[in-house]
This record gives structure tokens, C-alpha cells and sequence, in this order.
């Protein structure tokens, strides 16, 4: 039985990929065709861009999404039982359970990016873990900031239990951070990401993600994927 979990944003560095790129033949075409398909050469940002480069919501998600399935592409022995991924890596295990190819996914990847680079424009925000800290008392203090600050700040992605990630204003997460802190959280550490993710700050991207989505063909799964939002296997196109 083998289960394969792809990233998401964040997970982004510097080099990422080059070694595939220049040792493998299929990965070099697949990168290439994701050049060809973004319009620019995204593998050049990958291997030799910053660390600010790559923040860049427009450049962090193609990135990791390619980096991801051509990975996943490459190795080609371990055929998976049931995938999922954290928040965009759901793109790439659509990809590894073969829903998606990988150039609609990439385009569905691309789209997504920047109408969320768009909603990020709008108002500067971010995201940050807490650590240790009981899911109760996160988004009590989640409301508490929200109602004494009118900043945006909630509770967004339930990794596990001891690990809750808050998404909001950057004015709001830092009140916030300080806030978990004080009320015994392990560590409250602001993440490496573009915008506030998973937030109400991101509805001005979710019409535009929508449309994209109804226009592409999606395919019967080879396996299972879990997804992000039911926490459930899916085992149908239309689930």
C-alpha cells in the first residue's frame, strides 16, 4: 500500500528541481513544457531566482506544483494506492492519481496563482503555525483580535493536532502571534507565503478559479485522493 502527499506553497527554495532538470531527460522536457505553457521560464526562476522570487504567489505555485509531479513522474516505480495534498499540492495529486494531466492542472495552477496574486495586491496579508496550542483557544483568540481590531484573522488549515495555521492581515497576525504567545502556544512563526491563504481575503479569487475549473475535463481516478476540504477519499471526477 503506498500513499503519496504533495506539498504545498511554502514548501518553495532556491535549486529547486535543477538536479532533475539537468540529470533527466523527462524532466527536462517536462519543464520545458511548462515554460512553453506559462509563457516564461519558470525553471530559470526554479534553479537560480531568490528566495523573493520564488515568495511570489505568481512563482511559488507553478513551482512547486512541477517540482512536485515531475518528481513524482520521474522515480515511475511506485505506483500509488490513495494521494493527497496540502492545499495545492491537491493539483499535483490530481496529476499522480491521473485526473488531471499534468498541462491542465498546470494551467488550473497558473490561473489560480494570480487571480490569487490579484486578491494578495489588494490588501498585504500572510499566514502563521501555532504550535501547542488547542484549537479551541486559536480561534478564540482568532475572534478576539477580529472583533477588537476589525483585522482579518482566522483560523485556516487544521494540519494536526498541535499544529493550526491562522491567515489574515499582516497587522492582524502579528497582534495575533503575540496573542498565542501569551496564551501558551509552543511557537507562533509567520510563514514564507504571499498572501492570507484559505481566508476570507482570497474571495475575490475563488470566481475566477471557478470558472477555469468548469471548463476542464477531469478523469476517472486511478486511486483515491483525499481531499483538503472533506477529509474524505474521492473516487469520482465529479467528487
Amino acid at each position: 500500500m503506498h500513499a503519496f502527499v504533495f506539498p504545498g506553497q511554502g514548501s518553495q527554495f532556491s535549486g529547486m528541481g535543477k538536479d532533475l532538470y539537468e540529470n533527466n531527460t523527462t524532466a527536462k522536457e517536462l519543464f520545458e513544457q511548462a515554460n512553453d505553457i506559462l509563457g516564461f521560464r519558470l525553471s530559470d526562476v526554479m534553479f537560480s531566482g531568490s528566495d523573493e522570487d520564488l515568495r511570489q504567489t505568481k512563482v511559488t505555485q507553478p513551482a512547486v506544483f512541477v517540482h512536485s509531479v515531475v518528481s513524482f513522474l520521474v522515480q515511475n516505480t511506485i505506483v500509488p494506492n490513495m494521494v493527497a495534498g496540502h492545499s495545492l499540492g491537491e493539483f499535483s495529486a490530481l496529476v499522480a492519481n491521473k485526473t488531471l494531466s499534468f498541462a491542465d492542472a498546470l494551467k488550473l495552477v497558473s490561473i489560480r496563482a494570480q487571480a490569487m496574486q490579484k486578491a494578495c495586491e489588494l490588501q498585504p496579508s500572510t499566514m502563521a503555525a501555532v504550535l501547542a496550542l488547542a484549537d479551541v483557544k486559536v480561534e478564540a483568540v482568532c475572534a478576539a483580535v477580529q472583533a477588537e481590531t476589525n483585522e482579518v484573522v482566522v483560523a485556516a488549515n487544521y494540519n494536526c493536532p498541535g499544529q493550526l495555521v491562522i491567515s489574515g492581515s499582516i497587522k492582524g497576525i502579528e497582534i495575533a502571534c503575540e496573542r498565542m504567545k501569551a496564551a501558551g502556544a509552543k511557537r507562533a512563526l509567520v510563514l514564507p507565503v504571499g498572501g492570507a491563504f484559505h481566508s476570507p481575503l482570497m474571495l475575490p479569487a475563488q470566481e475566477e478559479l471557478a470558472a477555469a475549473i468548469e471548463a476542464t475535463t477531469f478523469h476517472t481516478p486511478a486511486c483515491p485522493v483525499y481531499q483538503n476540504v472533506v477529509a474524505q477519499a474521492v473516487t469520482d471526477a465529479t467528487g
